[in-house]
C-alpha cells in the first residue's frame, strides 16, 4: 500500500493520481500522513512515539494513528534541574488524524492525558480530549500556514476530593496554527502557537484549570534537519505565557518514515 503525501503544494496544484504516486512524504508538512516512529530524548527523560496510516473508505482521505509516551526515566536520563523529573511516565498522547486530499482539510481528535508531573495544581492526574479541524492555507514564498480551532473537554482522576473518581468538569476551546518556515529543502523551522480557555463548568474549573487561570497560550518552536528522505533529526522547546522559555521543556527527537 503506497502512502499518500499532503503538502501544501500538493493539496492546491496536484492531482490525487500524483498524490498516490508518491512513496516517500514530506516530514516539514505539518497535515503529512505517513508511518512512523520516533525517539525523543528530553530535560524530563524519553519519548517514545508512533504512527500508523490507515484506509478512511473515502478515495480522496487518509488517516493516521499517533501514539506517544513521554518522560520515561526521567530521573536517570533528563537534565531539568527541577523536581519535576521521575522515573515514571509524565504523560501519553494519543491523536487520531484525517485528510481530505482534494482541499487540504484535516480533523484530529486529541488526547493528552499527565499522569505524574503536571503542572495543573488540581489533581495529578489530568487530561483533556479534543476535536478540532485544521485548513492548510496557499503558501506565501517559503511560508505556510495551517489554522485550527477546535472544542473539548477536560478530565481527572480525584479533581474535588480523594474519593472522586474520574469526572469531566468542564469544556474549552483551542484556537492557534502550525506553521512552516523552508529554509533549505532540508531545513526548516516552526512555529505553532495555540490558545486555549475553559468556557463552561464547574465555578472552580472555569476559574482555574489552566495553572489557575481561565485560559492560557501555549508556544512550539522546531527546528528540524532532514538527514536523508526518510530519517530526520528535530529539536523541539515548549513553553507557555507562565513559563519562560529556558524553564520550558527541550528535547532532539530522531524520527523515521516507513
Amino acid at each position: 500500500m503506497k502512502k499518500t503525501s499532503l503538502t501544501a503544494l500538493s493539496i492546491l496544484f496536484m492531482s490525487h493520481a500524483a498524490v498516490a504516486a508518491e512513496d516517500v512524504q514530506d516530514m516539514s508538512d505539518p497535515l503529512a500522513v505517513y508511518t512512523q516512529a520516533g525517539i525523543g530524548f528530553t530535560d524530563r527523560g524519553i519519548n517514545l512515539k508512533f504512527g500508523a496510516t490507515y484506509k478512511t473508505g473515502v478515495e480522496t482521505e487518509m488517516g493516521m494513528n499517533i501514539f506517544e509516551i513521554k518522560g520515561i526515566a526521567g530521573e536517570a536520563v533528563g537534565w531539568d534541574n527541577t523536581n519535576v523529573r521521575n522515573d515514571s511516565i509524565d504523560s501519553i498522547r494519543y491523536r487520531n488524524f484525517e485528510v481530505d486530499l482534494t482541499n487540504g482539510r484535516g480533523t484530529q481528535f486529541d488526547l493528552n492525558y499527565n499522569t505524574s508531573t503536571n503542572p495543573n495544581p488540581l489533581a495529578a492526574e489530568v487530561g483533556t480530549l479534543s476535536y478540532s479541524i485544521i485548513q492548510a492555507l496557499p503558501a506565501l514564498g517559503p511560508v505556510n500556514f495551517f489554522p485550527l480551532a477546535g472544542l473539548g473537554v477536560a478530565f481527572g482522576n480525584n479533581l474535588i476530593d480523594d474519593n472522586d473518581g474520574y469526572t469531566i468538569p468542564g469544556s474549552l476551546g483551542v484556537v492557534g496554527m502550525y506553521s512552516k518556515i523552508t529554509i533549505t529543502d532540508k531545513i526548516w523551522l516552526n512555529y505553532n502557537p495555540m490558545y486555549m480557555r475553559t468556557l463552561s463548568g464547574a465555578d472552580w474549573y472555569v476559574d482555574g484549570f489552566f495553572a489557575g487561570d481561565n485560559s492560557v497560550l501555549t508556544h512550539e518552536f522546531t527546528s528540524s534537519y532532514q538527514i536523508q528522505p526518510r530519517f530526520n533529526i528535530r529539536y523541539f522547546a515548549n513553553w507557555d505565557e507562565n513559563t519562560d522559555f529556558t524553564d520550558g521543556q527541550h528535547r532532539i527527537e530522531f524520527n523515521y518514515q516507513f
